[in-house]
C-alpha cells in the first residue's frame, strides 16, 4: 500500500510539474509555448495579436498585464477565448469532467488538445491517452491562470481588423508552405505580400514570426527548435523598434 501510494504521490508531482510549462490557456498546433523566452520583450503598454492561436506571447512571464488585444479569424478559438475572458470561471473549469479513454467528443476545447494540426479538422475525436493527460493538465493550468486574461480584449476577425493603435505587435501567421496548412485559415489562404504591407504600416514595434520558407519581409534566424518527432524546425524573425532597435544582438541564436 506505502509503495503504491508513493508511485500516486510522484506521478501527481510530475503532472504538476508539468502544468507550470504549459504557459497557454489551451494546447494549439504552432504555438510558442517551448521558445517565446527567445523573443524581445514588449515595449509597449498594449500588445496586439492578429494571429491570436494560444496567445503564448501574451501570456509569457508579465506579458498579460499589458492591454491585450487578439484577433482570432478562426470562429471556434475565438469563441474560446471570448468565454475564458468573458464567463469562465475557476470553479466552473474545474468542475468539468476528465476524459476517459477510448471514449469520443465533439467539444472542439477538447479537440485541439489533441496536439496535432490535424485536430482543427476534426468533428470528434477518439480520446486517447495523450489527449486526456494533455486535457487533465490545461485544465487544472486554466483554473489557476484565468485571472490573468479577464481584462483581456479578443476580437473575431481578420488580422486587418485589429486596431490601429500604437503597441508591440506580434505577429505570428500560419508560417509559409506546408507548415502552416491544415488550420482552418492556413497559408494556402494567407496573402503574404499584403500581410507584409500591413505590418510594416503597424504604429510601434512589430515582432513578425515565421519559418524556413519566410521570404516577405527581411527576417533574420532566431532559434533552430525540435519539433514532431525529433524533426528540426528553423525559426526566423522580423523584428523593428524605434526603442530597442540593437534588441536582436541579445537573442540567443541556436
Amino acid at each position: 500500500m506505502a509503495i503504491i501510494e508513493q508511485i500516486e504521490s510522484v506521478s501527481y508531482k510530475i503532472l504538476a510539474d508539468q502544468s507550470l510549462l504549459i504557459k497557454t490557456m489551451f494546447y494549439y498546433y504552432g504555438r510558442k509555448k517551448q521558445i517565446v523566452k527567445y523573443y524581445p520583450d514588449p515595449n509597449f503598454d498594449s500588445i496586439i495579436e492578429p494571429f491570436a492561436g494560444s496567445a503564448a506571447y501574451s501570456l509569457h512571464e508579465d506579458n498579460w498585464k499589458k492591454n491585450v488585444i487578439l484577433i482570432e479569424k478562426d470562429e471556434r478559438v475565438a469563441s474560446l477565448w471570448e468565454w475564458l475572458i468573458a464567463k469562465a470561471t475557476p470553479e466552473e473549469i474545474l468542475r468539468m469532467p476528465d476524459l476517459e479513454i477510448g471514449e469520443k467528443s465533439s467539444e472542439f476545447l477538447h479537440i485541439i488538445h489533441a496536439a496535432t494540426k490535424m485536430a482543427f479538422q476534426y468533428r470528434t475525436i477518439k480520446i486517447t491517452p495523450v489527449l486526456a493527460r494533455n486535457w487533465s493538465i490545461s485544465k487544472r493550468y486554466i483554473a489557476n491562470n484565468l485571472f490573468k486574461v479577464k481584462h483581456w480584449q479578443i476580437i473575431c476577425g481578420d488580422y486587418t481588423e485589429a486596431p490601429d493603435i500604437e503597441a508591440t505587435w506580434f505577429i505570428d501567421p500560419p508560417y509559409r508552405k506546408e507548415s502552416g496548412k491544415g488550420y482552418r485559415y492556413g497559408s494556402d489562404r494567407l496573402d503574404y505580400k499584403s500581410l507584409a504591407e500591413w505590418a510594416l504600416k503597424r504604429k510601434g514595434e512589430i515582432i513578425c514570426c515565421e519559418g524556413e520558407y519566410g521570404d516577405y519581409l527581411p527576417f533574420q534566424p532566431l532559434r533552430n527548435s525540435k519539433g514532431v518527432a525529433g524533426k528540426m524546425s528553423k525559426e526566423v524573425i522580423f523584428y523593428k523598434s524605434p526603442i530597442k532597435e540593437n534588441q536582436l544582438t541579445l537573442f540567443r541564436f541556436g
